[in-house]
């Protein structure tokens, strides 16, 4: 079963409906023993980040899908669900406008760094429309099939006893981000079948930190990651596959065929 996370917020039926299509045993639930137990865990994404991750929290999910991931249990956080995987995020926050702050609110943290506005102007001063909504083109890392960078993150806030993230200090979210240095190539799996260059359909106004889990970038007045990965079977995706047309399907069935192989 892949458990559809619901935090009250987003885009859920479209989702299960897709993971459905895609051959997956899709299940939306709240309930964070039944996420527990789930083969796999979609994290949908519409909302701020401040109040799914406050929901999420209070339902008990935050932990339940943190130790699912760290099991090895296939993941897919889409849009939201992949800012999610990152230690902090602005969006919502009390001091949204500071990446610095120390009121950011608290992700997975699954990947190092915060989530941050997606810029209104380039680099020359051109400006873009934000919110990022349509259809743009993904891009690999070397520019083929499936090419990327894989890493095994380690988390820059530690867990205390009673399941409650600790912000670790400045040094040692540094000192975390170590093992992110070094690159290794590999053919990512979810975008099996899918041309480095393909358009996916996008709609959002914060982006992920960059770092070498990212797998994917993609260009919107700044170049930002627009897929990552933990381990083997874990992935994020800024883009919504689930509208992305035959695209999209595609790397539906790709993550429902990695379930099914896990």
């Amino acid at each position: 079963m892949i458990a559809v996370v619901d935090y009250h917020k987003g885009n859920l039926k479209s989702v299960e409906r897709g993971i459905a299509a895609a051959g997956g045993d899709a299940r939306v639930t709240d309930d964070a023993a039944l996420i527990a137990r789930a083969d796999a865990i979609v994290l949908p994404g519409v909302g701020a980040f401040a109040d799914a991750a406050a929901t999420m929290q209070a339902l008990g999910q935050t932990g339940a899908v943190r130790r699912r991931i760290e099991a090895g249990v296939p993941f897919l956080g889409i849009c939201l669900g992949m800012h999610l995987m990152f230690e902090e995020g602005v969006e919502g926050a009390p001091d949204e406008d500071d990446e610095t702050s120390s009121h950011n609110a608290c992700g997975l943290a699954i990947l190092p760094g915060v989530v941050t506005p997606l810029p209104r102007t380039d680099p020359q001063g051109h400006s873009y429309k934000v919110p990022h909504v349509g259809w743009n083109t993904v891009e690999y890392r070397g520019g083929s099939e499936g090419s990327g960078g894989l890493h095994k993150a380690s988390s820059a806030r530690a867990e205390n006893p009673s399941g409650v993230f600790v912000r670790a200090g400045l040094s040692e979210r540094l000192e975390a981000a170590g093992p992110f240095a070094e690159q290794v190539a590999f053919a990512s799996p979810l975008f099996a079948g899918i041309p480095s260059g393909t358009y996916f359909y996008f709609t959002h106004s914060y982006v992920a930190p960059d770092g070498p889990f990212a797998t994917a970038h993609t260009t919107h007045s700044v170049t930002f990651p627009c897929a990552v990965q933990f381990g083997d079977v874990a992935f994020g995706v800024q883009f919504h596959p689930e509208k992305s047309s035959e695209a999209g399907a595609r790397l539906l069935r790709n993550f429902v065929d990695i379930v099914k192989g896990a």
